[in-house]
């Protein structure tokens, strides 16, 4: 068995997001997993140049989004191709089927802006390479990362965790202290906080989590404070 190589790069961008007319300034991690060698790359957002930047030379083996909003989407094909203007060449970008009509939207209004009309009919046919599914299992550089499905934030969320390295990568569904948002503004909270009570119950308390945006936290401290948010659902916060 390979020991495992995998270590986490972690690139930090800002940029705008645009939910239901409503504009927000939206801080995102992106995590690039893997060796010297090859990479898989998590949530890349808002400036592709960044995360292409710390990619260096390695090889990009697939890109993860751990949802459909658009700056999840904004940067994925540059970091796909990574250079290569082989399409061929590009590197699988994964989504969960549970997206994909925030993928279609966003790259439907591409298409209208776009004035060539081969290139405009490119856009609107795009599809994920991968369909990810709950339990899917991608490896890179000796270590695991598993998918598990968590709707609420989008009802094609997911999170990705992985034993070897002792981490959970949350997305938006979870942030440090509460549960993940753009602007404060929640899809479904009552599935999305459901989500993440399963997701957290069964996991060590120290496991690491690195979410989509701001601090990193741990399983037990989020566990704990996972109760006191049910008053968010109560209250009316979630849309």
């Amino acid at each position: 068995m390979r020991n495992v190589d995998a270590r986490i790069d972690q690139v930090v961008t800002t940029g705008k997001v645009t939910l239901d007319d409503e504009e927000y300034e939206v801080e995102n991690n992106t995590y690039i997993v893997g060796d010297d060698d090859e990479v898989i790359v998590i949530d890349p957002a808002h400036d592709a140049d960044a995360v292409l930047k710390a990619v260096g030379e390695r090889e990009v083996m697939a890109v993860i989004c751990t949802d459909g909003n658009e700056h999840k989407l904004s940067t994925v094909l540059e970091v796909a191709a990574a250079g290569e203007e082989d399409e061929e060449n590009w590197a699988p970008i994964a989504l969960h089927r549970g997206d994909r009509l925030l993928w279609r939207d966003y790259f439907g209004r591409l298409a209208r802006d776009e004035e060539d009309e081969e290139d405009a009919e490119a856009l609107r046919s795009l599809e994920p390479d991968i369909w990810l599914e709950d339990g899917g299992v991608f490896e890179i550089a000796g270590t695991q990362l598993e998918i598990v499905h968590t709707p609420g934030h989008t009802p094609g969320s997911v999170c990705v965790i992985s034993e070897q390295l002792g981490v959970l990568f949350s997305g938006d569904t979870l942030h440090r202290g509460r549960p993940g948002s753009i602007g404060g503004v929640y899809e479904d909270l009552r599935k999305q906080l459901n989500s993440i009570g399963a997701l957290l119950t069964p996991l060590p308390k120290d496991l690491r989590v690195l979410p989509g945006q701001g601090d990193e936290t741990t399983v037990g401290d989020e566990d704990a404070r996972w109760e006191t948010w049910g008053a968010l659902a109560a209250d009316g916060e979630g849309r």
